[in-house]
């Protein structure tokens, strides 16, 4: 069976030529999901466009978000990637969590939101505490607009607390990062498949 996932960056830099550790951990798991015949047909930029505030899947003139809904929703699983701001997944994940609510009244005749059937993983990266926290934001805001969360799925990675250093600089990528990966992928993966082949009844 053939599955494909949509890589979000919800870096803070909006120039897609400027080295993002979120693009680095997302290739970690592009790599991972290879394995499993997964097909990451692209990482989206997200600051890079114009997603209006709001909680409509289209918010008028110049808003970028409709034609990027549409394409995530012919993916069969999301790699939502992005960096820790004080602690917490930065705004730009925030403004992507927000568009994502105008799913809870787009249902159809079962109840279904549009992103019944779609599995969502994480890409964390940033310096000192905030991967669980980030993640815990980002999975419960997920499920409540129809996304399904597998076992393991949050693939992240922290620096030293007060530090400097940036996941993309690091000369050779952790081996508990890349084992775990490996585990998010199988798990998004398989679950993936059970849903494609058997959606939910709603």
């Amino acid at each position: 069976m053939s599955l494909k996932a949509l890589a979000l960056n919800c870096t803070l830099k909006a120039d897609p030529d400027e080295a993002s550790s979120t693009d680095s951990m997302i290739s970690v798991l592009k790599d991972a999901f290879a394995d499993h015949g997964v097909e990451v047909t692209r990482t989206v930029r997200v600051a890079a466009l114009d997603i209006k505030p709001g909680v409509t899947s289209d918010e008028g003139e110049g808003d970028d978000w409709p034609a990027l809904r549409e394409e995530l929703l012919a993916h069969d699983i999301l790699i939502f990637g992005g960096p820790i701001w004080m602690g917490q997944v930065g705004s730009v994940a925030k403004r992507v969590l927000e568009r994502l609510d105008a799913f809870l009244g787009e249902t159809d005749e079962q109840g279904r939101m549009p992103s019944y059937s779609m599995v969502a993983v994480a890409a964390i990266v940033g310096n000192e505490d905030g991967a669980h926290f980030s993640s815990a934001q980002l999975f419960q805001s997920l499920n409540d607009v129809g996304f399904t969360i597998p076992a393991v799925a949050n693939c992240y990675w922290v620096g030293e607390a007060m530090g400097s250093a940036d996941f993309k600089d690091l000369e050779k990528v952790p081996e508990k990062v890349t084992k775990t990966a490996a585990m998010v992928a199988g798990n998004a993966a398989h679950l993936a498949g059970v849903l494609k082949a058997s959606p939910y009844p709603g």
